[in-house]
């Protein structure tokens, strides 16, 4: 997407009353990448752990609720989905992570494009890791294709587990934080 078209987004601290968002991301449709829906104990584990990393200080990482701007004037934003980054050890060095969902009223028109370059600038405000990168599934080409607009360089597909105990083909995507 053209960067002059693309939208204009703000990424706001996950708090507590993010936890009917993250069950709206948690539809069969926006899961079926990441092994299928969680049930609801997994989902207050997850939220509790968001809000957690949320009000870190330590740089172990964020989690942001993604709110799609609306054009000038026009009212307060909307909430677009999700995405975060944390720290990680990937082959040998520490580095961040990131992953995003975006609910489907808003897909395919840059959301995700736009928040992943919100969230590398705030990774890279940490000053704590030189490289983010990002795991999408192989088959996932909508969220392969968010990597290659936001910049990553693809480094070719890995073996993963996601969730533990599912094995999973991904990309490995690399943003040097850096450079960007």
């Amino acid at each position: 997407m053209d960067d002059n078209r693309a939208p204009a987004v703000r990424l706001e601290p996950w708090s507590e009353a993010d936890a009917e968002l993250l069950r709206a991301l948690n539809a069969p449709e926006l899961t079926t990448h990441l092994g299928g829906p969680e049930s609801e104990e997994a989902l207050a584990r997850r939220h509790r752990r968001y809000v957690d990393l949320s009000a870190d200080r330590t740089g172990a990482g964020r989690m942001f609720r993604i709110v799609l701007l609306p054009a000038e004037g026009t009212g307060a934003g909307a909430t677009a989905g999700s995405i975060g980054f944390w720290a990680r050890e990937w082959a040998g060095e520490q580095v961040y992570e990131t992953g995003w969902a975006v609910l489907p009223a808003v897909q395919g028109r840059g959301v995700a494009t736009a928040a992943a370059r919100a969230v590398a600038e705030r990774a890279r405000a940490e000053g704590r890791r030189r490289h983010l990168h990002a795991f999408p599934s192989v088959d996932h080409p909508a969220s392969n294709a968010v990597c290659r607009a936001a910049g990553f360089e693809l480094l070719g597909p890995r073996d993963f587990e996601y969730p533990p105990g599912s094995p999973i083909r991904c990309n490995d995507w690399r943003l040097d934080l850096e450079r960007f």
